[in-house]
C-alpha cells in the first residue's frame, strides 16, 4: 500500500465512541511507509499521521481524487500550456498556430494544429508547408491523436516523430508533496553561461534559444557547487494562472539528493506569488523515469498529443 490512496480506520486511544465502545476515526490520504509496528499516512494538507498498527481497525486502498484540471478538454489543455513556450514568429490559419523559432525545439517550430484552420484540411496542410518551406525549416506540427487535423496531414505523407505527455496538477499538491533539502537556490530571468554550459542544444542554437528561453514571465532557478557551476536547474513560465515547469535537469553525481525538488520549490513559490494555481509541464513519453518522478510529485497525465512531420520534398515537387 505505499504509495497508494489509501483510508485508514483507527482506534482514538482514551476517547470513548457513541456506542460507548473505543472512539474510532478515519484518516485519508497517501501512504508513505510501513513498519512491523507504525505506518504512516500524510494527508492531503501534507500533515504525516503516524499510525500504531495496534490501533488500526481497517483500511484499504482508495482510488485519487478527481482533479477539476482533467476535466478540461485535451484541445483547451493544450492551447492554455501553449503560451509557456512563446515562438520567435507566429501566424494564425484560423484556429491553427503556426510558430517557428530558427529550429530550435518542437515545440517552437511546428504549426499547433488544434480546432479548425478556416480553409479546407488539404488547403491548410499546403499552406503549412509553404510557410515553413519558406523559412527554410521542416514542416512538423503538434496534433491531437484521432483529431481531423491529424487525419489530414497524415493522408498527406506526415509521421509521427515523437508522443507526448501534458502533465497537471493544482500548484498547491505538488508544493505540499515536495518535502525539499534546504539548499540555495539561485534566480534569475536570463539565461547565464554558467546555464548554457549545461544545456548543449540551447548553446547550439545561440541566441534564438535565449529569446524563447527569456520569453514571458520567466523565471530560471539553479543550484551551484562552490565554483558557481550549476549542478540542477529548471525553468518557471507563468501566464494566467498557469505555472509551466520546463527544462529540468540534475548533474549526474548529484543525483539522488532532491536537488531537483529544491528547484521546483522555488519555482512554484514564484509562480504561487505570481496568481498560478496549476501547475504543468510536458515530458516525452519515451522518458519513464522522469514521467515515474513527475507522478510522485503530485502531477498526473491529462492526455497526450503526436508531433508530425512532413514528408521531405525534392526540390522539383
Amino acid at each position: 500500500m505505499v504509495g497508494q490512496r489509501v483510508v485508514v480506520r483507527r482506534v482514538v486511544a482514551g476517547e470513548t465512541g457513541p456506542s460507548g465502545g473505543p472512539a474510532q476515526t478515519d484518516v485519508l490520504g497517501t501512504c508513505e511507509s510501513w513498519t512491523d509496528t507504525s505506518l504512516a499516512v500524510r494527508r492531503e494538507d501534507g500533515e504525516l499521521v503516524e499510525i500504531a498498527l495496534a490501533d488500526v481497525v481497517a483500511g484499504k486502498p482508495v482510488p485519487p481524487r478527481p482533479s477539476v484540471h482533467h476535466r478540461l478538454p485535451a484541445e483547451e489543455a493544450d492551447r492554455l500550456a501553449a503560451p509557456g513556450w512563446s515562438p520567435l514568429e507566429q501566424e494564425r490559419l484560423g484556429g491553427w498556430l503556426l510558430r517557428a523559432s530558427a529550429g530550435f525545439s518542437s515545440r517552437g517550430c511546428s504549426v499547433l494544429a488544434l480546432g479548425d484552420p478556416g480553409v479546407p484540411l488539404d488547403e491548410a496542410v499546403t499552406r503549412v508547408e509553404q510557410w515553413y518551406a519558406a523559412r527554410s525549416l521542416p514542416a512538423r506540427a503538434h496534433v491531437l491523436p484521432g483529431s481531423p487535423a491529424a487525419g489530414a496531414l497524415e493522408a498527406a505523407g506526415w509521421s509521427a516523430y515523437e508522443t507526448t505527455l501534458l502533465m497537471l496538477a493544482s500548484l498547491a499538491r505538488v508544493v505540499r508533496r515536495l518535502d525539499a533539502p534546504r539548499v540555495e537556490v539561485v534566480e534569475t530571468d536570463v539565461v547565464d553561461a554558467a546555464w548554457l554550459a549545461t544545456d548543449e542544444r540551447s548553446r547550439s542554437f545561440g541566441e534564438a534559444a535565449r529569446a524563447v528561453l527569456e520569453a514571458g514571465e520567466v523565471t530560471f532557478a539553479t543550484v551551484r557547487d562552490g565554483t558557481g557551476a550549476v549542478v540542477a536547474r529548471g525553468r518557471g513560465t507563468v501566464h494566467g494562472d498557469w505555472c509551466g515547469v520546463s527544462g529540468l535537469w540534475t548533474r549526474e553525481d548529484h543525483r539522488g539528493r532532491g536537488l531537483s525538488r529544491a528547484v521546483v520549490g522555488a519555482l512554484l513559490e514564484r509562480g504561487a506569488e505570481r496568481g498560478a494555481t496549476t501547475t504543468y509541464l510536458q515530458v516525452v513519453a519515451a522518458n519513464t523515469g522522469a514521467q515515474r518522478l513527475y507522478e510522485r510529485l503530485g502531477w498526473s497525465e491529462h492526455h497526450r498529443y503526436d508531433y508530425l512531420e512532413a514528408p521531405r520534398r525534392r526540390a522539383s515537387d
